[in-house]
């Protein structure tokens, strides 16, 4: 019998954990819900095959491969059939979910990727071990506990920097400018996974902030962000949630609840069982922030970053600016499993508060995950006139199926494939952190001067990134030009004083942003429109709000 208790408001994307206790998802099949039902003996008569299978697979198969692969792939067949974001989760990826989710795990304290198959520190995570050992970044972590990293995918990298509180870690790492390798013992701690990743002033009187997921903590810093901000003069705000692939439900309503008034809806459920419809409405418990607002968002931006672009947009809050959104409207129940396993199933739908459900088509999960783009590289899109039409608070037209439509489209400033593999194929960012080496005296005002531009060019052609006549070619184009030398500068700066300074040097020059800041104007109107809507309910003030939208561009 499956005993399913609800535990807490955790969840793998959108909505409730339950824990499944006493038995596994095969077990729970004999309990009381199928004892004696007619569909009992067909469900039988399917284990029974598939155990045979199972057995004879595990017996004679011409290599010895362990039975927990096979249900592995067995399962994550079986579960193809439902929808894309039905998910098996194993044991190891159950827990990474879990340390994600709860905002915090035990490691070094070091943001590595895989660069040009060296494991490379991209940034030391500030008050952490590896920052207050000096870990730089650029610098290659060569070996842990004696083993080469050579042959370690960077998931076992990973693994193996992460355990236990106060354990230590024996690393060595290479850096420019020093030949041997640097050997350092480092005690492990609580690291703090962020959710805010970015919090500055972009212009006097104008506050950006930037939410990369939803966690258990990321209502908690946002209050702070917006305290901070506050300090320093905020009077508008840009809420960035580009490339956020959503989190915790209640991490989406507690971020929405700061910008909404108490009792507005921010998102609705509902599936095919009655506990599956729920109201989530705007709780009132954070002092709502009356600036006006502009949210911008991308094909990056889905599941809980689509409620809460969703319902600003709906209740005319304020303006959505950049790309169409990713277009998940399923709702996934995390199921925890024996062994350490989990699933997350999909069990309802969810709706914007002008009855959107903006999922898009998955009928080919291919299509949906990698084939999803034109020529361009740029997402297809479903056409305005094929997509269902709903009503803002003030009449404005919004649309459903395929994600959350911007007010105002806008997209990145294309770049030449020269530029591209010089971004790709870590150019930028080796260069930035060579330079930094060989400066120590450089400041965050360095400016990226003709001379830089072309050392640049001949150390990427030295690294035969790209030939020197295109690199040249590319840096002709005034677009290309601007790009390469803010990346230049905020590299060298990342290197020299750490990823955060170099922040407001990556979104200089920035289109999306640049049109965010545009608009404010126009969001502020359509929020006061909005808001005499509610409070008088004269139909005068719902035309005002669609006359203000009918003056914001749609596409740029």
């Amino acid at each position: 019998m499956v005993t399913i208790r609800k535990t807490s408001k955790w969840t793998f994307s959108l909505t409730l954990v339950v824990g499944v206790l006493a038995a596994t998802l095969f077990g729970g099949f004999y309990g009381n819900r199928l004892f004696g039902s007619p569909v009992q003996s067909d469900v039988q008569k399917r284990l029974k095959e598939y155990t045979d299978l199972l057995a004879a697979v595990t017996s004679y198969a011409p290599d010895d491969i362990a039975a927990d692969k096979f249900v592995y792939s067995s399962i994550d067949g079986m579960l193809r059939t439902l929808d894309p974001h039905t998910t098996f989760l194993e044991p190891k990826e159950y827990a990474d979910m879990q340390d994600r989710q709860n905002g915090s795990f035990y490691g070094l304290g070091i943001l590595v990727t895989n660069r040009n198959d060296q494991i490379t520190v991209i940034t030391p995570l500030e008050g952490t071990p590896a920052a207050r050992l000096g870990i730089r970044a650029g610098d290659v972590i060569s070996e842990i506990e004696g083993v080469p990293t050579d042959d370690l995918t960077l998931d076992d990298v990973v693994k193996r920097l992460k355990g236990p509180k106060g354990t230590t870690v024996h690393i060595k790492i290479l850096r420019v400018g020093i030949k041997e390798p640097i050997p350092l013992t480092i005690i492990r701690a609580a690291i703090p996974t962020n959710s805010i990743s970015n919090m500055l002033m972009l212009r006097p009187g104008i506050g950006y902030i930037r939410i990369k997921d939803f966690t258990a903590t990321t209502v908690r810093e946002l209050d702070d962000a917006i305290d901070k901000l506050k300090a320093q003069g905020m009077q508008k705000l840009v809420l960035d949630l580009r490339g956020n692939p959503g989190g915790l439900l209640d991490a989406a309503v507690g971020v929405a609840d700061h910008f909404l008034d108490k009792g507005q809806m921010i998102v609705y459920t509902k599936g095919r069982t009655p506990d599956s419809a729920q109201d989530y409405t705007a709780p009132g418990k954070h002092q709502k922030l009356d600036v006006p607002l502009v949210v911008v968002v991308n094909r990056g931006s889905a599941s809980a970053s689509e409620i809460v672009a969703g319902a600003i947009q709906d209740h005319d809050r304020g303006l959505v600016v950049g790309e169409t959104s990713w277009g998940k409207g399923l709702v996934q129940s995390v199921y925890t499993l024996q062994y350490g396993a989990g699933l997350a199933l999909t069990t309802s739908k969810y709706y914007t508060p002008s009855g959107r459900n903006i999922q898009r088509d998955y009928s080919s999960f291919y299509d949906y995950y990698v084939a999803d783009e034109n020529e361009e590289g740029q997402a297809n899109e479903i056409p305005l006139k094929d997509r269902k039409q709903f009503k803002t608070d003030t009449g404005r037209v919004v649309y459903g199926g395929g994600g959350i439509t911007p007010d105002v489209m806008v997209k990145p400033a294309p770049l030449t494939r020269t530029t591209q593999l010089l971004e790709v194929r870590s150019a930028i960012f080796n260069y930035g952190v060579e330079y930094a080496a060989k400066h120590p005296d450089l400041t965050k005002d360095l400016a990226v001067s003709p001379q830089i531009v072309e050392d640049f060019e001949r150390y990427a052609a030295d690294k035969e990134i790209a030939p020197l006549d295109d690199i040249r070619q590319a840096l002709d184009k005034p677009t290309d030009r601007r790009f390469i030398e803010r990346a230049l500068k905020a590299e060298i700066v990342a290197a020299k004083f750490g990823f955060d300074a170099s922040y407001p040097f990556r979104l200089q020059g920035d289109t999306q942003i640049e049109k965010a800041l545009d608009v404010f104007p126009d969001a502020q109107k359509l929020a006061m429109a909005a808001a005499d809507a509610r409070a008088h309910g004269t139909p005068g003030a719902a035309e005002a709000g669609s006359r203000a939208a009918q003056a914001i561009p749609r596409v740029q």
